[in-house]
């Protein structure tokens, strides 16, 4: 019996520090004149951003209690955590530090399995669309589908190729795609990529998804940022326990990471925040296909004007 209470007593406790960020009957430490072994190092890592009291405290509250902390932050206590940005970037640099040492060439390896499953993809649908029986009267409307699905996957294939230069150096024939490749090869090594356009679509999913609670755009992306932190997390542990051979955590985890934060964040019950997270998920899929193509647009008229 007194074990029982003492777990209760304890979850009890830790559920008031989920809520709270601090235990409210906690008396503060006092200063202590005697000197310690320990203050040899004293704030030798503050000016780490990494290492310094404010990140260990984002990223434990983030782990803990993600939800409350980014109600937190919104509401107005700024000095008690990293800046949403600053923590998207230090975290994001890490990780991108981490996967490049324990899997070098995976990242070229996946941009090509991805442009292979692309063309598989293609293939396959030609190949049905020639097995379907139409008459002559509807072989014309079917070439010009074919032909709009052909250039379509062509078009998709070559924006692809081209915001991956430094991952297809053959595909480099003159100045400005060298000078492409080189830019995008200094961006991926510093883990750009990984988050920023993650960041942008991220953040408006959410401001579409969030928009009957009333939640700002600002507030989005100050959620989309420490989610995104979130996310990394759980994307270091599989790095780490893979060895390196996977980084990707699943949409299910990502998903209930999601409705966990929904929960604590605007107060919801289980079945609303999973359905907030099932919306914010579609409406990610629905703005990272629009941006892509957008971008492989752009790229593609820029290329060729020039």
């Amino acid at each position: 019996m007194t074990i029982r209470r003492s777990i209760k007593v304890y979850w009890r406790a830790f559920q008031i520090w989920q809520n709270l960020g601090y235990l409210p009957w906690n008396k503060p430490k006092e200063k202590k004149s005697k000197k310690r072994k320990g203050d040899f190092f004293k704030g030798a890592f503050d000016s780490i951003p990494f290492l310094n009291e404010d990140a260990k405290r984002t990223f434990s509250h983030l782990l803990l209690r993600p939800g409350y902390m980014i109600r937190d932050y919104i509401r107005g206590d700024h000095e008690r955590y990293l800046a949403p940005l600053t923590a998207l970037i230090i975290f994001y640099a890490f990780f991108a530090l981490v996967s490049a040492v324990l899997q070098p060439v995976q990242h070229e390896s996946r941009a090509r399995k991805a442009l292979d499953e692309l063309a598989t993809a293609g293939q396959k649908l030609d190949l049905e669309m020639n097995d379907i029986h139409v008459t002559s009267s509807d072989s014309l409307s079917r070439r010009q589908v074919g032909g709009i699905v052909q250039n379509t996957i062509e078009l998709v294939r070559t924006g692809y190729i081209y915001l991956h230069l430094d991952q297809f150096p053959e595909e480099v024939d003159t100045q400005h795609e060298s000078s492409i490749a080189a830019f995008e090869n200094t961006m991926r090594s510093q883990g750009i990529p990984l988050f920023l356009g993650k960041f942008f679509v991220l953040w408006l999913a959410l401001g579409m998804a969030l928009h009957r609670h009333k939640v700002g755009m600002a507030a989005c992306a100050t959620i989309s940022a420490y989610v995104l932190c979130q996310f990394s997390f759980f994307m270091l542990f599989v790095v780490l326990f893979t060895w390196g051979q996977s980084t990707s955590i699943g949409i299910l985890l990502m998903g209930a990471l999601l409705a966990y934060d929904f929960k604590q964040l605007l107060g919801l019950s289980v079945k609303k925040s999973i359905r907030r997270a099932i919306s914010v998920g579609i409406n990610y899929a629905v703005v990272y296909v629009l941006v892509f193509l957008l971008v492989s647009i752009i790229v593609l008229t820029v290329a060729y004007f020039k």
